[in-house]
């Protein structure tokens, strides 16, 4: 129940990022090249805060909410509107609104966030394209920079989105993400081709469209938020920020060596020319969009497990992971058959250019095989993030990220675009088999999935 609507709210926003692709790589190769550029900057710089903030507002809100349930500030059968049982408490026929500092806090650090996000990309537009190698006589250089700035002004509603997602998440409500982004993305779709083709603006007609997009989800978000939970804290010293920046701090430094390694590849890739780069373009967000479905379950095993820990209920935790595991690394299968045989045909959405469409075809295996590996990837930092070991996160994904990046930074100028796709399927392998490791520790906060512990758990 909370993972068939996670996996579409998943996959709505990667969805709208192949939609506006498809739409812009129709112009032709060298504006697919430059949007693509700029997308991944506007993402880089973006998801390096987003991502930490995203991930331990799921964390808080749920241990917040499971302390108060055992309190008995919530309903007997102890769920929320959306969760899997329960109802909202209603008080003389009202709805009762929670007060979390955890929510109010991270909203407070979204709208900071944003702003700072929006200003960098606005102003450094020019040395983040010099440092992606787009030199000032590129043909992809001027209208990079248009593009990146006008996604600049939707920085500040996709660092709040994010955060109201997380806070969601730990609500354990995934349908109302849903809906918003349902909504917002459902209009993008009304303006993409009509700013594109009938206003004429071409690539700039799409940043606008989606910026629009973005921030129509957050107003709703918050609207529908504010039904459910007092946004505003009622006093500073209440706020969680001590704890949000110690972890987040380490998940900052996780997602800076993520995104560094998939910059570099995208980098790498620019490097090698116009044609060369739009190929690429498509190849990484067919990649990334169809991967980002198994987060769904990473993001609902997360919600679960901080509850369950924080109850101290192993048994229930156990359960929540092995299913999660399971039922990941079984659509990873699933998505690699199915991109295995559609992958050649889709790729003609994106583009008509016979040299591109080449290219593109020579990736099918990188994008398809690679499925399963980044599905348990994705599942383990689920895991992970809801024992809070933030910490192993952040650390593990800095070796990983430097192994895969050493590769990135020699392989390409051997073999080309493909040694960027095998630099990248190296780096999700790396994660898959660090969380894995992690997961088998009996010195970790996994020590009771352990047969010794169930042993000893029967005896007692």
């Amino acid at each position: 129940m909370l993972s068939l609507p996670a996996i579409l709210g998943q996959a709505i926003d990667p969805l709208a990022q192949l939609m506006e692709t498809a739409y812009i790589g129709n112009l032709g190769s060298v504006e697919l090249a430059s949007a693509g550029i700029s997308m991944n900057i506007f993402n880089y710089i973006s998801k390096i805060f987003n991502i930490p903030l995203l991930s331990v507002a799921t964390s808080f809100v749920a241990e917040d909410l499971a302390k108060s349930e055992s309190k008995g500030s919530i309903s007997e059968n102890g769920c929320l509107n959306g969760n899997t049982n329960g109802k909202l408490r209603t008080v003389d026929g009202v709805v009762e609104r929670k007060q979390l500092s955890s929510v109010s806090t991270a909203l407070l650090l979204a709208v900071g966030i944003g702003i700072f996000e929006a200003v960098a990309l606005s102003l450094g537009s020019g040395l983040f394209l010099n440092m992606m190698g787009i030199s000032s006589d590129s043909p992809m250089r001027i209208q990079a920079q248009r593009f990146l700035q006008l996604r600049a002004f939707g920085a500040p509603a996709v660092v709040a989105s994010l955060a109201l997602q997380g806070v969601f998440r730990g609500f354990k409500d995934t349908k109302t993400p849903v809906l918003c982004l349902g909504i917002g993305n459902s209009l993008a779709v009304f303006l993409l081709p009509l700013l594109i083709y009938y206003f004429r603006l071409g690539a700039t007609g799409a940043a606008i469209s989606t910026v629009i997009s973005q921030y129509t989800v957050t107003f709703l978000m918050i609207w529908f938020l504010n039904k459910r939970a007092i946004l505003l804290p009622p006093k500073v010293g209440s706020l969680q920020f001590g704890g949000y920046l110690k972890s987040g701090g380490f998940l900052l430094g996780r997602t800076l060596a993520c995104l560094t390694t998939l910059t570099l590849g995208t980098s790498m890739a620019a490097r090698q020319g116009p044609v060369a780069m739009a190929a690429h373009q498509i190849c990484i967000q067919v990649w990334l969009a169809v991967s980002l479905l198994t987060d769904a379950m990473a993001a609902s095993g997360q919600a679960l497990i901080a509850s369950y820990l924080s109850k101290g209920e192993y048994k229930i935790v156990k359960e929540v992971a092995d299913s999660a595991l399971k039922i990941g690394l079984f659509t990873g299968v699933s998505l690699s058959v199915i991109l295995g045989v559609s992958f050649g045909s889709l790729a003609t959405l994106f583009t008509n250019d016979p040299e591109v469409l080449a290219i593109v075809r020579s990736g099918i295996l990188f994008v398809s095989a690679s499925q399963p590996l980044n599905a348990l990837a994705y599942v383990f930092d689920g895991l992970h993030y809801g024992a809070s070991d933030f910490a192993y996160a952040a650390r593990s994904m800095m070796v990983v990220g430097a192994l895969s990046s050493a590769f990135l930074l020699y392989a390409p100028s051997i073999i080309g675009l493909q040694g960027v796709w095998l630099g990248l399927t190296l780096f999700m392998g790396l994660r898959a088999v660090a969380g894995y490791a992690r997961y088998l520790s009996k010195s970790g906060p996994w020590w009771f999935v352990h047969r010794d512990f169930q042993i000893a758990q029967l005896a007692t």
